[in-house]
């Protein structure tokens, strides 16, 4: 089974592709989507759509999981990052991936086993996690947590979607 995980931004989209064989965890390959910020809103939203779309025909994953936004203070900022979730949701979706959603903190305690866990004890625990990994950027190892966090929390989600059931922590394009 190959997971996608991907950790959405307008600047750098992170993604991440790992192998779960049982508890084993494997990873595949990682990397990072940059778009130009000289271009309008639109340009840059397809570039990362064209780049997620090329990842997706490369690496053939099962599933993907994508992180919940962060909400901060500065609502157009807010929206734009919004704008490129939803394009990092959408390409697997119309792929014909499932497509699972997880907040932040879950994904940390996922691989950290803390909520407030910083991004450097994350990239260390993701080379910890998947042995061999060479990671290409934070995003791409923020990205790998994702896939880690979809890994442990599959069988749960893969229930809740079969009935029906949005639940805490993880969603997913339920029926």
């Amino acid at each position: 089974m190959r997971l996608l995980g991907i950790d959405p931004g307008l600047r750098h989209t992170g993604w991440g592709v790992i192998a779960v064989a049982g508890n084993r965890l494997s990873h595949i390959a990682d990397g990072a989507v940059h778009s130009d910020a000289d271009s309008p809103l639109a340009e840059r939203l397809c570039q990362i759509h064209d780049a997620l779309t090329e990842v997706l025909d490369l690496y053939r994953p099962d599933e993907a999981a994508v992180e919940e936004t962060f909400v901060n203070m500065n609502a157009a900022s807010t929206l734009k990052l919004g704008q490129a979730r939803a394009v990092s949701l959408l390409v697997p979706a119309r792929a014909g991936l499932a497509v699972a959603e997880y907040p932040n903190n879950m994904v940390k305690k996922a691989v950290v086993g803390a909520g407030r866990a910083d991004k450097t004890q994350v990239q260390a625990m993701v080379r910890l996690l998947l042995p061999g990994c060479t990671i290409a950027t934070p995003d791409a190892a923020d990205a790998l947590a994702v896939a880690i966090c979809h890994a442990h929390h599959r069988a749960t989600w893969r229930l809740w979607r079969r009935q029906g059931v949005s639940g805490q922590g993880a969603r997913g394009n339920l029926p």
